[in-house]
């Protein structure tokens, strides 16, 4: 009986030893090659496949330089940085994991005068003065051979977009030539010179300036202007802007046709009234050609609708204009879009100030066979389609006959896949390349977005000119031209980039709660209204009785009825509201009884769960003691 005893306890020991070897030994396997597991809904920590697929190609070593200041003074500030710096520490060991060799690692403290510091200053990196501690250095150098890109600061605020930032750098010293960006419009977008025949009767004339979104792209980009008649797109022109297209041809249509079954990008800026061509034009005389733009034969291959005889109005989003004798005027088809009119998730719109849409119009329908639509800008369902010449030219009366549809509307879309050809006959106009050599299916996937407005590029719309003794002042009045280089930039990168999405925000709110806590205010809404209305129903009865019975001093004497009236309004009065606290506290009790069985789930569910794991194992080994 001792000697068997013994033995249970030697193999005891000895197993808990196993145990304590084989958890040592896994320990140390996992700090070797850590494994994660992200069960987050939008897989928030695993890396994008655009991602995966720009490091799995990379042939030549990429070094990361990830600088972060680690003095000892800790404030609020530096505690809060240092936090984040750990999330993007985390994030580049993914990026090693996937790249491998390909892909080195610095991690650097810049302390003042260091070694480590002047090459954050080569490197391009930004510190933050922050009170109580030295010049606080939170950035990122990716370099390749003699190329590189800077991340100058990693701010919190745009930690969604982190992947999508890191990604584009390395992809930038991947990759460093500059990308052929054609720009096609019937607008002055390239400036207009000056005209010779005012210098020669001595006015001046100095022309106007290429407008400012064309000065932008052109530092980054080799920019080439297209003909609006054009019968064929350059073949090294990467990315096409399609600016305000009126009268555009056939041939021209065509042409664009066979560019995206090439796989070229194309950005196209339509719109059903463009109000910088109104001011362009001559008021008295009466022509409005010219107002409207549209690629109805690609719109309708694509499987988008598109109206170009009309704009959204929306109350949601609607701009003040100035109306007569200057007092403001409410222009409900004059968009101002706030973050809720965008798409949070894209890296195109995640991080956007405002956008302001003058008239824009609106894409309906479902895409064509193989292709992808993200909505990037929509309306509110607060708003309707309307005529675009009323829209132009009688704002109030819009406004004063609006009627909401319900239906929030597309204002900007990105389709992605495989395009077929609008012209299935060829070009229509005969004058491109013969029939038997024009592409009838894109060959590689590749990517459209339409924008229904274009009156958002220009400066007149998107910026604030103001004269000072040092010159023109230039500032932004809205995130427009933000919009527009975030589009280019996506779409002349890396093919992979469009891919990416932004990092989801992981905090998920109570949406049952939420949904209780409408609901109640809904329902006391109406309660409100019903007894304002009983109340205004009870006065102007109580009114007309005191007309008729006054006394011969003009003094109110209340009659039976006025008193029965007024007797029975306040009882109605008294019962309304006694019914409104009760639905209150039945909506509260409600509320706190589901909060308090979100927090006992929350605290209970594991010790359940490790305890029935327990349960279980302790009844699988009796059944085997008792089977022995």
């Amino acid at each position: 009986m001792h000697k068997k005893s013994f033995e249970t306890l030697v193999y005891s020991a000895a197993g808990v030893l196993a145990m304590l070897a084989l958890l040592i030994g896994l320990n140390a396997l996992l700090g070797f090659r850590p494994l994660r597991l992200d069960l987050t809904q939008d897989k928030v920590y695993t890396l994008s496949a655009g991602t995966k697929a720009i490091l799995a190609r990379l042939d030549t070593p990429v070094t990361i330089r990830f600088y972060c200041s680690q003095s000892d003074t800790a404030t609020p500030d530096t505690v809060y940085l240092r936090d984040y710096a750990r999330k993007v520490s985390d994030l580049l060991a993914e990026y090693k994991e996937v790249a491998g060799k390909n892909l080195v690692i610095e991690k650097l403290d810049p302390q003042p005068d260091s070694d480590a510091e002047d090459s954050a200053r080569l490197d391009g990196l930004q510190p933050q003065n922050l009170p109580g501690v030295d010049p606080f250095y939170l950035g990122i150098s990716v370099s390749l051979l003699d190329t590189r890109a800077s991340l100058p600061f990693l701010s919190p605020d745009r930690e969604p977009m982190l992947e999508y930032d890191i990604t584009r750098a390395i992809a930038q010293v991947e990759n460093p030539s500059k990308p052929v960006v054609g720009v096609m419009s019937a607008l002055p977008v390239f400036g207009q010179p000056s005209n010779p025949m005012m210098q020669a009767e001595g006015q001046m004339d100095q022309g106007t300036p290429a407008w400012t979104l064309i000065q932008q792209l052109q530092q980054d980009y080799t920019v080439r202007q297209i003909a609006p008649d054009a019968a064929k797109i350059d073949d090294d022109v990467k990315v096409l802007l399609v600016i305000h297209p009126k009268g555009i041809t056939p041939a021209t249509e065509f042409a664009l046709d066979q560019f995206v079954l090439r796989g070229g990008r194309l950005i196209a800026f339509v719109d059903p009234y463009s109000a910088y061509s109104s001011r362009q034009q001559n008021p008295m005389s009466g022509d409005t050609s010219g107002q409207s733009s549209s690629l109805d034969p690609l719109f309708k291959a694509w499987g988008v609708d598109y109206d170009p005889g009309k704009v959204v109005a929306d109350l949601d989003f609607k701009m003040q204009l100035g109306g007569q004798n200057g007092s403001p005027m409410d222009a409900p088809a004059w968009l101002a879009l706030t973050q809720d009119g965008m798409n949070r998730h894209d890296v195109v719109t995640s991080d956007l100030g405002p956008v302001w849409l003058p008239l824009a119009g609106a894409f309906t329908g479902a895409p064509a066979p193989g292709l992808k639509e993200t909505v990037l800008l929509h309306s509110s369902t607060d708003a309707e389609l309307v005529d675009a010449s009323q829209a132009s030219q009688d704002e109030q009366g819009v406004m004063n006959n609006f009627k909401s549809t319900g239906v929030s509307y597309p204002l900007a879309i990105r389709l992605t896949g495989t395009f077929q050809t609008a012209f299935p006959n060829g070009d229509p106009s005969g004058t491109n390349n013969p029939a038997s050599s024009f592409l009838k299916t894109s060959s590689t996937p590749t990517t459209v977005v339409l924008v229904a407005d274009s009156d958002l590029l220009a400066d007149d719309f998107s910026l604030r000119k103001e004269d000072s003794p040092f010159g023109q002042m230039v500032n932004p009045m809205n995130a427009n031209l933000d919009f527009a280089q975030n589009l280019v930039e996506q779409m002349a990168g890396d093919e992979n980039l469009i891919s990416i999405r932004s990092r989801a925000v992981s905090a998920r709110p109570f949406t049952r709660i939420k949904k209780l806590e409408a609901a109640a205010e809904a329902e006391g809404e109406q309660r409100i209204a019903d007894l304002q209305q009983s109340l205004q129903q009870a006065q102007d009865r109580l009114s007309e009785l005191q007309q008729q019975k006054k006394g011969a001093d003009q003094r109110y004497i209340l009659s039976p009825e006025q008193r029965a009236e007024l007797d029975n309004f306040q009882k109605k009065e008294a019962e309304t509201s006694r019914e409104l606290r009760q639905a209150q506290k039945d909506l509260n009790k409600e509320v706190t009884a589901l909060e308090t069985k979100l927090e006992w789930i929350n605290i209970l569910a594991m010790p359940l769960a490790v305890s029935l794991a327990g349960v279980v194992m302790a009844l699988v080994k009796r059944n085997k003691n008792s089977a022995q």
